[in-house]
């Protein structure tokens, strides 16, 4: 049998010689810059929705008007305004999250929960606060995993168990969530709407009904949350716990379980919250059924939703109000400036963002521009097309589930991965069969790169659970812990594939 610990080492040596997705960004800008001055005013024809003929022109990015429109363009249209300003609103998320982050509302909610638990709820409800620690990743991995190890240690059981329970929810779990319009629902859903769009992808479900970016996985997601956090407690009880039951460990003493106990502040704080939570519903509630109440638009008979185009604003006000609550109630804000402050935090990490975003939207605006994107989903589509694909939509779906999830084992993050294979896949699979729409392509992205996240060296908070897990087992491996963790990324990623693909063929919609 293989060393499992070398095998990571090979996948690790092999990711670390993946440059960033900024520098690919980058590469790939000034490639395809070339790319074009090389075959500039070639010609070719796709087939459009009517059953005509479109030909298409790509053109040479080298000529002189081309080249002035990259720099009229770089700032503004193709990063700032880049798919309606997808950035800003990406932003104004983060904003709202930041609030609740940074007063310690998140940290708090994860303690009261975890500490209440009882003995047969321990495992299935751990998976379940990981996977909706999500909304605020550090939480779940700086709060939630260390504190299951500890809850599992005093129950005299041992406490990787309910440390890979919790890294399990946190990690795999991570695109399932009961919250509309997370970060990540943002992300994915603002910068397909700009992927499909830019190459005349219409924005819509199998059944033309427009999506709506940040709600169109919801109903999905939604039952994501309850079969992860199940199927998390089955593996755990099935294979997890049964193996480590038999693997000596120990406790360190300076480790209590008071040091995860609710202080007096953080209790205050909770309270205020949920008197922070009823005034932002209500607040929702008077919008909704005022100001932004449906109507029909008399020109063209078509029912306008102000509430649902802007909830991405609402739910960032909900953060805030609620966070501010709480971070006033436990003293941790002070004064408004606090508040401020704690936004600004949080745009100190999205520094990052910025940057990738500038080279990302760029590069997408020349494929657009030049024609160079259409060109490519065409020999993508063309390709697929001619092994017969076109007639079978769940291999497409599992197909680009399987590429996703090994990819991933290679490359880190979320957002740059949907950067790279999103303007591809997207066009690509919806020209090979037009039930492939962006909300489904989207989704089995989701799942992929979810269910690999806690088999990978690549995933930034490896390292840091592995230190965690070594307080009790101070000779366990990395490739001990990826072993660990198998048996969860297989079945969520068959079973949560196995759901897409249900909702696919039954025709009931991912969100709204």
């Amino acid at each position: 049998m293989a060393n499992p610990d070398s095998t990571l080492s090979l996948v690790e040596k092999i990711g670390k010689k993946i440059p960033d997705p900024v520098i690919i960004f980058m590469f790939l800008l000034v490639f395809c810059f070339v790319l074009t001055a090389a075959i500039g005013g070639l010609t070719f024809e796709t087939q459009n929705p009517g059953g005509g003929v479109t030909t298409h022109v790509i053109k040479s990015m080298a000529d002189a008007e081309n080249v002035r429109w990259l720099f009229d363009n770089a700032l503004l249209q193709n990063w700032l305004a880049f798919g309606n300003g997808v950035l800003g609103v990406i932003l104004i998320v983060m904003l709202g999250v930041g609030v609740a982050e940074y007063s310690g509302l998140l940290t708090a909610v994860i303690k009261k929960l975890g500490t209440k638990l009882p003995d047969r709820m321990l495992a299935p409800a751990i998976v379940f606060l990981g996977i909706m620690s999500s909304i605020a990743t550090d939480a779940g991995y700086l709060v939630l995993i260390p504190l299951a190890g500890l809850l599992y240690a005093g129950l005299g059981k041992n406490p990787l168990i309910g440390m890979a329970a919790a890294f399990a929810g946190v990690s795999a779990g991570f695109s399932a969530n009961l919250i509309p319009a997370t970060p990540i629902d943002v992300i994915l859903g603002m910068n397909a709407q700009v992927f499909a769009e830019s190459q005349g992808v219409p924005f819509e479900r199998a059944d033309g009904t427009a999506l709506t970016p940040a709600t169109m996985h919801y109903y999905f997601i939604f039952a994501s949350t309850f079969l992860l956090a199940g199927l998390g407690a089955w593996v755990t009880a099935k294979f997890v716990a049964p193996k480590l039951e038999k693997m000596d460990y120990v406790v360190p003493e300076d480790m209590h379980l008071e040091d995860f106990d609710v202080t007096d502040a953080e209790k205050r704080g909770l309270k205020a919250s949920f008197w922070g939570l009823l005034v932002s519903l209500g607040i929702i509630a008077f919008l909704g059924w005022g100001p932004l109440a449906s109507f029909t638009d008399p020109e063209t008979g078509r029912t306008v939703t102000p509430l649902l185009n802007n909830v991405i604003l609402l739910i960032a006000m909900v953060f805030i109000i609620v966070g501010a609550a709480f971070g006033y109630a436990s003293k941790k804000f002070t004064n408004l400036m606090d508040v401020v402050n704690a936004m600004v935090g949080q745009m100190n990490t999205m520094g990052y963002i910025l940057v990738l975003t500038f080279f990302c939207y760029n590069f997408l605006g020349l494929l657009s521009y030049s024609g160079l994107g259409t060109y490519v989903t065409y020999i993508g589509a063309s390709a697929l097309q001619a092994m017969g694909l076109q007639e079978f939509p769940i291999l497409l779906i599992i197909g680009f589930v399987i590429t996703t999830a090994i990819i991933n084992l290679f490359v880190g993050g979320l957002t740059s991965k949907w950067m790279l294979l999103g303007p591809i896949f997207i066009p690509m699979l919806y020209a090979v069969n037009p039930n492939m729409t962006p909300d489904l392509v989207t989704a089995a992205y989701r799942v992929a790169d979810s269910s690999t996240n806690i088999i990978t060296p690549m995933m930034s908070y490896a390292g840091v659970i592995l230190a965690f897990m070594r307080k009790y087992k101070p000779d366990l491996s990395f490739g001990d812990m990826i072993l660990m963790m198998v048996p969860y990324s297989v079945v969520f990623l068959i079973a949560w594939t196995a759901m897409l693909i249900g909702f696919f063929t039954l025709g009931i919609p991912l969100g709204f």
